[in-house]
């Protein structure tokens, strides 16, 4: 068994608790959803969120999932010129037998521009 990396972001309109934990669960069900994850097979998981976005904790939302066993660390993304703002970002390190291309990850709303290389997986959660 490997450690896989799975990764995601969404945008958020404002800066409030509610739209932070929204979508960040949001993003954590498609993740999950995508590539049947189980929390038993999660190492850990590391959000970063972009400087403005100050009013609450993405972790929050695992926790909130029903994963409060799993180990997750919060941190704050570069501050890049030109950088998409608003933004929520995850890692997922998970434990699986999947080979790196059977691994989907998430790219959501405005985040989707992050990769447009998987625009057309992620373009089914748009619509």
């Amino acid at each position: 068994m490997m450690i896989r990396g799975v990764r995601g972001a969404i945008t958020v309109e404002n800066n409030n608790s509610d739209d932070i934990l929204q979508a960040t669960q949001e993003l954590l069900e498609t993740i999950v959803e995508r590539n049947t994850i189980d929390e038993n097979d999660v190492a850990s998981i590391l959000f970063t969120t972009t400087p403005e976005l100050t009013a609450a904790f993405p972790a929050k939302a695992a926790r909130e999932f029903g994963w409060t066993r799993t180990a997750l660390m919060g941190f704050v993304e570069a501050d890049v010129q030109d950088g998409l703002p608003m933004c929520i970002r995850v890692l997922i390190h998970w434990n699986t037998d999947k080979h790196m291309d059977d691994i989907q990850h998430v790219f959501l709303r405005e985040a989707a521009r992050l990769r447009p290389d998987l625009k057309s997986d992620n373009a089914k959660e748009e619509a």
